[in-house]
């Protein structure tokens, strides 16, 4: 179980915002915290502990578009803080507007999951529902999912605090929490370019291509599904290990066998929202094949 912060440990604005996020949520009679298994969520989680003991719970939805591996690691990080865990399922496929895949997807799925924590927490006695979201998430591009948070009035205390996310990590890694320096991860959906729709098949194929890189000690990439041709995204420090004649060889032959028709690796490595629209609504599919590359003259 982790342990509560030693406040001379942190750096001394870390730990005052630490402290406001604790006696802020000491005020609350009860908190269910959004619970992915990821170092915000983690941090949040672990300071709810602190602040209200067993009256905080940490909740994870289970759907399509969440790595077995991810809700096996949410149910190890749960048990390191020692908080209860509770699960729940939906599907984000049952909604055609999160199907489509347009520019608001995360939108649509923050609204769906935000709504079945609700209900959880309903069911628990629960009125507040806090989430991960922290002071550095509202800068970084085209973040629709931001906006159902603020409709359903969702409270995010690592946002209130101003904690941006290197601080995050340090107060992680203060608890002990083994998430402290885990890479972040966004749910399968976001591996498919905007305006492809969102299936079963695409979201599993992603999921079992990942677990090979995963298996292979790659920490930081993503395999992007454009509809049958995988695009892996790997770290720039991990590429040279990308080159590796047997990883390219695994790679290629596990994920043709899983139904994709090319496989390439992208030179620029891991870039987050790569498939995404880059700041406006327009549905954007990325065509590999269209760019005009020079070649070399005769």
């Amino acid at each position: 179980m982790a342990t509560q912060t030693d406040p001379d440990a942190l750096p001394s604005d870390a730990a005052a915002k630490a402290e406001t996020v604790r006696d802020s949520l000491a005020d609350c009679d009860g908190v269910l915290v959004a619970f992915s298994g990821g170092v915000d969520s983690a941090v949040v989680a672990a300071l709810a502990r602190d602040a209200l003991g067993d009256d905080a719970v940490a909740c994870t939805a289970k759907s399509e578009t969440l790595p077995a591996a991810e809700l096996d690691d949410a149910r190890r990080v749960a048990e390191e803080i020692g908080i209860r865990h509770e699960i729940v399922e939906f599907s984000e496929l049952d909604d055609p507007n999160f199907v489509q895949n347009d520019g608001d997807r995360c939108y649509h799925c923050r609204t769906m999951r935000l709504g079945r924590m609700y209900e959880a927490a309903h069911e628990l006695g629960i009125e507040t529902v806090c989430d991960g979201t922290n002071a550095s998430d509202p800068g970084e591009g085209h973040r629709p999912g931001l906006r159902a948070v603020e409709e359903l009035e969702v409270r995010s205390p690592l946002l209130a605090a101003g904690i941006e996310k290197d601080e995050v990590r340090t107060i992680a890694d203060d608890y002990g929490l083994s998430v402290a320096d885990k890479p972040s991860m966004a749910c399968l959906s976001s591996r498919i370019p905007t305006g492809l729709e969102v299936t079963d098949e695409r979201l599993t194929r992603i999921e079992k291509a990942e677990r090979v890189l995963r298996e292979w000690g790659f920490s930081q990439f993503r395999v992007r599904d454009h509809d049958g041709l995988a695009r892996i995204e790997i770290a720039p420090d991990e590429l040279e290990a990308a080159l590796n004649h047997d990883f390219v060889a695994a790679a290629r032959e596990h994920l043709a066998d899983l139904g994709f028709e090319h496989v390439t690796l992208d030179l620029h490595g891991y870039q987050t929202g790569s498939v995404s629209p880059g700041g406006d609504d327009e549905p954007l599919v990325e065509d590999v094949f269209a760019a005009e590359y020079p070649t070399p003259s005769e």
